[in-house]
């Protein structure tokens, strides 16, 4: 069972400073060797997320889907896809989860649906029908062109014929995911209808997929050119300021019906992810004040090519302990990034670099979410072109990495042909060096990364300051941060140096203090390359 809280922090929203743990359905574990993860797989493990001592679970979508997207182009809102099981597993598996004191977060995507969804079948089916509305359709430009520049995440325009209707129907992403008419108040009450289902089900929260979509400009007012900068432009949809398709004001006022369903049903936790050249703004936007979002998932580093001081220092002074500003939310690995230790560090560097990274993660101000296998160290495994499946990565090869290397199967046994995910041949191929870093190589080490991510989130729990304290940056360079974490009479002095070289402690900082964390020999005169520690002062 999870540890208990200190009172000063049990006074707080259960979510509050959370560490949250994600897992990606298809690649958890395979309860019946068709080569897919499954709830039922999610569930025998679910004493293994217990262990690590996570406040919660957020699961990637299982949904009814053709999964042209992977589960994000969703066919059924109120169903289990029969890859991943039946209602009665996912029942299951809240038992279990809420009998191991784990809280269970599922993602909700509003701006889309897939094609095959039947809305959009009887959408497309009239003009006049009781769903003509429901998705964004518009007429083509006299010379049959489409009714706006939009153009697509994944590349090419976000506008695809139908002649079914004779119109042109508009999608953010894929042309198999058209965009939801958020604006048309009957689409907001079968979303809102719908998160209910999963509540009255014991959901404990949501995290909303790409809600800076959900709503357009009806104008359909073309997208400025976006200024030129050093960055590579991979994609057509990089070549516009996004005005005009995406961030419509309105999305408020439905954000804000989300979240009195929430409260409805008390203690709900509500994540916003939010991308994008505008998210500073539009994730503050969504989670200000009492009555919006609790959280906004930050893209600040899953995407950053370095971990540096000056990224530390600008994302989380964006978030200042601000009476009224929303509490932010951080990850270094998920699902559509790159995985953090092929992207940030070397291969000889990894293991000094993977301990650094989670103490850094666990000491930041805000919720945390932790990737499965971040706990591992688990490396991005290289996918052959022949063998990809991620749709962006396929139609933008090859500038965009694969999503999918970080999707491989969940290592459990190291020596196990299947490595324990339930399947020898799965939907994606293993990490052949994620053998040797398999959960069970682990436990068995007291040393591993596995034990010392154990051991960094109880103390995260055990110590206010961590978990809801303030931050304040004392000292920043090219390589060293140090920042403070202060709640009540507990401060703590966390310290990193994220260069390659050694470097003295920083001048003018106190070096006294209880050490309470410490990684590859850093301490109060010397840190070594890629190191951290905390001291309690």
């Amino acid at each position: 069972m999870p540890a208990r809280l200190p009172e000063s922090v049990a006074d707080h929203p259960w979510w509050k400073g959370a560490t949250i743990y994600q897992i990606y359905p298809r690649s958890f574990a395979d309860s019946n060797d068709d080569g897919i993860g499954d709830l039922p797989g999610i569930t025998a493990h679910l004493d293994y997320v217990a262990a690590l001592g996570v406040d919660a679970v957020w699961l990637s979508p299982f949904f009814t889907s053709p999964m042209k997207d992977f589960g994000y182009d969703v066919s059924d809102y109120r169903d289990v896809d029969p890859i991943f099981g039946t209602l009665a597993d996912f029942d299951a598996l809240i038992a279990r989860a809420h009998a191991l004191g784990l809280k269970i977060i599922i993602d909700q995507v509003y701006s889309h649906t897939s094609e095959e969804h039947d809305w959009f079948r009887r959408s497309r089916a009239s003009r006049s029908g009781d769903k003509a509305d429901w998705y964004v359709w518009a007429d083509a430009k006299p010379d049959g062109t489409p009714p706006s520049n939009w153009q697509s995440v994944f590349g090419g325009p976000a506008w695809t014929w139908d002649a079914r209707r004779g119109q042109y129907y508009m999608h953010n992403f894929l042309k198999d995911q058209p965009q939801l008419n958020g604006h048309n108040p009957a689409v907001q009450d079968e979303l809102i209808a719908t998160a209910r289902f999963w509540l009255d089900r014991g959901v404990d929260g949501f995290r909303l997929d790409a809600i800076n979509f959900a709503m357009h400009d009806p104008a359909l007012t073309d997208n400025p050119p976006a200024p030129a900068t050093n960055r590579a432009r991979t994609r057509s949809f990089d070549f516009q300021q996004k005005l005009h398709n995406q961030s419509h004001p309105d999305i408020v006022g439905f954000i804000e019906r989300i979240r009195a369903l929430l409260d409805e049903y008390g203690a709900g936790f509500t994540v916003a992810e939010v991308g994008g050249d505008d998210s500073d703004r539009e994730m503050k936007l969504f989670t200000g004040g009492n009555g919006r979002l609790n959280s906004a998932y930050g893209f600040d580093f899953l995407y950053a090519d370095r971990l540096t001081p000056e990224l530390i220092v600008d994302a989380v002074g964006n978030w200042p302990d601000t009476p009224g500003l929303g509490w932010p939310s951080w990850a270094f690995e998920n699902h559509d990034a790159p995985r953090a230790v092929s992207r940030w560090t070397t291969p000889d560097q990894r293991e000094a670099f993977a301990r650094m990274k989670i103490l850094l993660l666990v000491a930041l101000r805000g919720n945390i979410f932790l990737y499965q296998g971040e706990e591992l160290g688990l490396t991005q495994v290289d996918i052959a072109f022949d063998d990809l499946l991620d749709p962006e990565a396929i139609a933008n090869w090859p500038l965009t990495l694969s999503r999918d290397g970080a999707r491989t199967p969940m290592p459990w046994i190291g020596a196990a042909p299947d490595l324990g995910f339930g399947s020898t041949e799965p939907w994606l191929p293993f990490g052949e060096d994620h053998r040797a870093i398999a959960v069970d190589a682990q436990e068995t080490d007291a040393t591993s990364l596995l034990h010392w991510t154990r051991a960094l989130i109880a103390a995260r729990k055990a110590h206010p300051a961590l978990r809801l304290g303030s931050l304040r940056i004392v000292h920043s360079d090219d390589a060293v941060i140090a920042f403070e974490r202060e709640s009540g009479d507990e401060t703590l002095l966390c310290v990193f140096n994220l260069g390659d070289d050694a470097r003295d402690w920083p001048v003018g900082i106190a070096t006294d203090g209880d050490m309470l964390f410490a990684t590859v020999g850093a301490g109060t005169t010397t840190l070594p390359p890629l190191s951290g520690l905390v001291l309690r002062r």
